[in-house]
């Protein structure tokens, strides 16, 4: 899996130089970023149409709070909060190699909807199951997380005491290999992502592997950024 990724990031690479320029880039020194989804390369850009405006629910401004009200800017200490710029970094530097992921923490309905590319599909309500629930474990295994079984008192008191990696470990997971994470959902005024990360944090996850996109698809589509339907 991780050579094919390589391969297909050296394509995308490769393939980079050879594509006609646009009027709408992303920064005034990028045009576009591509990324690997669903086995195959996507390429995000702007839409060109300079008169497109959003259409349907990601046009609205207004929404019953509770439950869809604002979010904060910082979810929890030690996770930081990315825009989309950091988030097309995270792709191009994180992606390729599987040292991270860009999670879709909506429910699935929203999902198939459509999704940022690049972006797997893990709804947050799965970080709040039961921590024997087999799919939260399938999961955390999918994240790099390796469970623990039989761990000695001794060994656990001088992890609580910083020594072998304790920072990263609880008496049910070892997340010193796990991959680190953006997630994101349907923008500002969606708690989707911001509980996902709240889960993981109770379950021991790292902070500092956790990275919020706040403006979620809401902010991405205002930006006339690409978007996929995942496939069936």
């Amino acid at each position: 899996m991780i050579t094919r990724s390589i391969s297909a990031f050296i394509v995308m690479m490769l393939m980079a130089g050879t594509i006609q320029a646009l009027e709408v880039k992303i920064t005034p020194d990028r045009e576009r970023v591509q990324v690997i989804h669903e086995d195959g390369l996507v390429k995000i850009q702007r839409i060109q149409d300079q008169n497109h405006t959003i259409e349907g629910g990601f046009a609205k401004t207004s929404r019953k709070c509770p439950p869809f009200c604002i979010e904060p800017m910082e979810v929890a200490p030690g996770v930081r909060t990315v825009g989309e710029l950091e988030l097309m970094d995270f792709m191009e530097q994180k992606l390729p190699g599987e040292e991270g992921l860009v999670i879709d923490a909506r429910v699935t309905s929203w999902h198939e909807r459509g999704t940022i590319p690049g972006s797997v599909n893990i709804p947050f309500t799965t970080f709040e199951l039961k921590p024997d629930d087999p799919k939260l474990i399938e999961a955390l295994r999918t994240l790099g997380g390796k469970p623990r079984s039989d761990v000695s008192g001794i060994t656990r008191s001088l992890e609580g005491m910083g020594f072998m990696g304790g920072d990263e470990k609880t008496d049910f997971w070892d997340f010193t290999r796990a991959k680190e994470l953006v997630l994101w959902c349907n923008g500002p005024w969606c708690g989707q992502s911001p509980r996902a990360i709240n889960a993981l944090l109770k379950l021991g996850y790292p902070a500092n592997k956790l990275n919020y996109y706040r403006g979620g698809m809401q902010m991405w589509q205002i930006f006339g950024l690409t978007t996929v339907v995942p496939k069936k």
